[in-house]
């Protein structure tokens, strides 16, 4: 078994994407497995209790909530525990970072989509054809309001249980006519039965996908009892797989089919169009079933139409028990398929990884970095997990933080009670004028066209990250946050690419002395770059400090002592962009507090003193497509190991980089020569007296880069601007073609006469914004009016006030 190790920790850890499910009803004091069959099976409840599918069940919740293996221990602890925690608890237990939810189940106490987005960073909803069709026929709605397509990831049809699969697709309007004409006889609440309108309906649905780039669920195989099993077997549906029309539907069919699974392995192995989920029948069947009905949907269907789904509904309890027995079951199967030699173990952990979360990220078109206000959105989930996991019992305030123009990390702080019973709702209320503030003063700056009239709402966000909203639902163009998803949205539409970052951020550590009657600030220590005394000096501080953001899931690679006195680097996983602000962001008040702690103060100023060197957040960019780099050359073809999509994309950052060091260097006076900070517009090969350098870190191919660092990006900088700044940048290079000079292989002091250099003040790095159009047709004008107001209060402010940058440790 030891063999197997990796592939039994990717099967453990991964984080799922549950493709398939419905909503969570309001707590009920009754256990959850018999409020989840319907009235209809009352009488085989007794039946149902003592299967081996509810034993097992039970014992794994009675595991999970710690108490004693009964009904009655697990039914009080949910009672006295509440909805909200239990569902945190197996959302959380349950690894599940995105839910596709088919809410055309109606339940009593039913909690909408947006209840479920306070659980899960990325929340769809799947449109139920039918129930949608009855609700309008119902309602008698004619102007189409209460049935927009907002909001939907995918359509859904139950066909199988009204009127069987074998699906007419040339059914005419003269009998779909006289089909709805027997369904409305029939009287109200409507319900769809007859076939030629279904089979309609069904037909103009499909074309409605194709219209949208929607996917289509079919329901397949068991059900509940009033299903005919005889007519939900997938074979039925080659005469629509075979219509030319909908050869570019993408449809997928559920529940493993069972126990037509070989059936569905089959379609999938023959038609481009149809993909397979298991969900249902993972965990509903015995354990030999489960494993056996997997295994015959991979018999002949390839892995990459092969996807994950819970079919959790009515209660939290049923996620984690679908995630949980799915990852026993795809771990068996890959595990025997190693076994038998139709897989290599690495093949395994891909095909683990692709079953549990690609295979339906590229399905269902999961943007990652697509917009909050969206169907699909992603945020930096695990802060959730980590405010949401405990009950609202254990947390007495909540910490609501946002970033303003100047890089200044501000908070409102609310107590618990109120966040969950207000702000997640309405926000908090914020002057307008918060976005307009400098380093030196908290009133807005002029030329800003931001004052003390109006206010925005900052919508709950992962608990304590905040969205800027003029009101819930409509967020305001200043807001950093949206920025950087409004520009990461372009590049993935026009290039299908997303961009990843990872900062390493650097801070001093300070202590307070009293001299002369006065308080002063001093290094921490005076040890030399990467000390061993000076990071066992430091160590009880940074072991808490990495806990601190590994409970938080923020990945941390490396810690050392920097150059300067008292000074250190930590440097933070890669993530798509708008995580790896968000990481940035948590990281800066993790370290603060922590410092506090020990009585010391953590700066992440640029220059602390005008004679030490100074500190960076540096970022490393590289660019990916369907969950590959492709900011890397190909083995054998490469512009200075890099592709032709990656040379572009760097070489619009180099070209827009005095324009971009207004958002990344707000405080310029960091950047000069022969201070690994990048002083002249060049870019080398690991040059780190260049701004920007190519790198090849340890395990990439000799000759191939995997990313590209930015040295010029300083822990003043708003990091949500910086990155949007960037994204602009690189983006105009993909669209101009734009190409990069050769590398500086020396150091670009010693080039000064051919080098351009960069702008050494602030004020010129603000001309060089105002004459860049490219950002405000790519970020937002009144966003940059706002950023230029801020900046050129500041160079005003502090060409005339020199020894004021001293103050500016307690800001940053």
């Amino acid at each position: 078994m030891e063999k197997f190790a990796e592939l039994r920790e990717v099967t453990e850890k991964l984080e799922l994407v549950d493709a398939h499910a419905h909503n969570i009803v309001a707590l009920d004091s009754t256990f959850p497995f018999i409020k989840c069959f319907s009235e209809a099976e009352g009488e085989a409840l007794s039946q149902a209790i003592h299967s081996l599918s509810f034993k097992r069940s039970l014992r794994d919740i009675a595991e999970l909530y710690g108490v004693e293996l009964s009904l009655d221990r697990v039914e009080e602890y949910r009672r006295s525990t509440g909805l909200q925690s239990i569902s945190s608890k197996c959302f959380q237990s349950a690894r599940i970072s995105a839910l596709l939810l088919d809410d055309g189940i109606v339940f009593d106490k039913n909690h909408d989509i947006e209840w479920h987005r306070s659980f899960l960073p990325t929340v769809g909803r799947i449109l139920r054809i039918e129930r949608l069709a009855e609700e309008i026929l119902d309602e008698g709605t004619q102007d189409g309001k209460a049935w927009t397509l907002a909001n939907i990831v995918a359509l859904k049809s139950i066909a199988a249980y009204r009127s069987g699969l074998e699906i007419d697709t040339h059914v005419t309007e003269k009998d779909a006519e006289d089909g709805l004409f027997e369904v409305l006889s029939a009287g109200k609440p409507v319900r769809i039965t007859n076939k030629s309108f279904i089979d309609y309906m069904f037909t103009r649905s499909l074309e409605v996908a194709l219209s949208f780039d929607l996917p289509v669920q079919i329901h397949t195989g068991f059900g509940d009892k009033d299903l005919d099993l005889r007519l939900s077997n997938p074979l039925h549906l080659r005469s629509l797989l075979e219509d030319n029309r909908f050869s570019k539907c993408r449809i997928v069919l559920l529940h493993a089919s069972y126990p037509f699974s070989k059936e569905a392995s089959y379609l999938a192995s023959v038609y481009s169009q149809v993909y397979l989920d298991f969900g249902l029948a993972v965990p509903k069947l015995s354990v030999h079933g489960m494993i056996s009905s997997v295994k015959e949907l991979l018999e002949l269907a390839p892995i990459k139409k092969v996807m994950f789904s819970t079919d959790g509904y009515a209660c939290p309890e049923t996620y984690y028990l679908g995630a949980r027995r799915a990852r026993e079951v795809v771990f068996t199967v890959l595990r025997d398929a190693c076994i038998e030699g139709d897989l290599s173990i690495s093949e395994a952990t891909e095909a683990a990884k692709d079953i549990f979360s690609q295979n339906a990220k590229e399905f269902y078109r999961i943007d990652m970095t697509a917009s909050s206000s969206g169907t699909i959105k992603t945020e930096s989930h695990n802060i959730l997990e980590r405010v949401s996991s405990a009950s609202k019992g254990d947390i007495g305030y909540i910490r609501i933080i946002w970033v303003d123009a100047s890089g200044q990390q501000r908070c409102r702080v609310v107590p618990s009670y109120r966040f969950y019973d207000v702000v997640t709702k309405n926000g908090v209320g914020l002057a307008r004028a918060s976005m307009g503030m400098t380093s030196f003063t908290d009133g807005p700056a002029d030329g800003t066209n931001l004052t003390g009239v109006g206010e925005i709402r900052r919508s709950r966000e992962e608990m304590v990250l905040a969205d800027m909203h003029l009101k819930p639902g409509e967020p305001w163009d200043i807001c950093p946050r949206e920025a950087l998803r409004r520009v990461s949205r372009i590049l993935k539409d026009e290039f299908d690419l997303v961009m990843n970052a990872g900062f390493e951020y650097e801070f001093y550590l300070l202590k307070s002395i009293q001299r002369e009657g006065k308080e002063e600030w001093i290094p921490f220590d005076l040890t030399p770059y990467c000390s061993t005394s000076s990071f066992d000096s430091a160590s009880p501080m940074f072991h808490e400090v990495v806990a601190a953001l590994q409970s938080l899931h923020i990945p941390v690679e490396q810690l050392h002592a920097e150059s300067g006195r008292g000074q250190f680097e930590m440097s933070l996983g890669h993530a798509i962009c708008t995580s790896a602000a968000d990481y940035l962001v948590f990281a800066r008040e993790v370290v603060r507090a922590i410092a506090r702690k020990y009585g010391l103060l953590a700066t992440f100023v640029p220059k602390y003193k005008p004679d030490d060197i100074g500190s960076g957040s540096h970022v490393h960019i590289s660019l990916w497509r369907n969950g590959k780099n492709v900011f890397m050359a190909s083995e054998g073809s490469s512009s200075h190991g890099m592709s032709k999509t990656g040379a572009e994309f760097m070489a619009g950052v180099l070209y827009h980089l005095p324009a971009i060091l207004a958002f990344t260097a707000p405080i310029p006076n960091r950047i000069q020569p022969n201070t690994w900070s990048g002083a002249y517009l060049c870019w080398g090969k690991e040059n780190r007296e260049a701004p920007i350098r190519t790198a090849c870190p340890p395990g990439i191919p000799d000759g191939l880069v995997s990313n590209f660092e930015i040295k010029s990006f300083d822990g003043c900088a708003n990091p949500y601007l910086g990155l949007a700044s960037i994204l602009a940048a690189g983006i105009d290079g993909l669209r101009r073609h734009l190409t990069l000079p050769e590398p500086i292989v020396e150091n670009p002091a010693n080039l000064d006469a051919k080098l351009q250099r960069l702008p050494k003040s602030l004020a010129e790095s603000v001309e060089a914004l105002e004459k860049d159009d490219i950002f405000k047709d790519l970020i937002d004008e009144k966003l940059l009016t706002a950023v230029k107001g801020v900046r050129k209060a500041e160079v005003e402010y502090y060409s005339q006030n020199k020894d004021a940058y001293k103050q500016l440790i307690h800001r940053y």
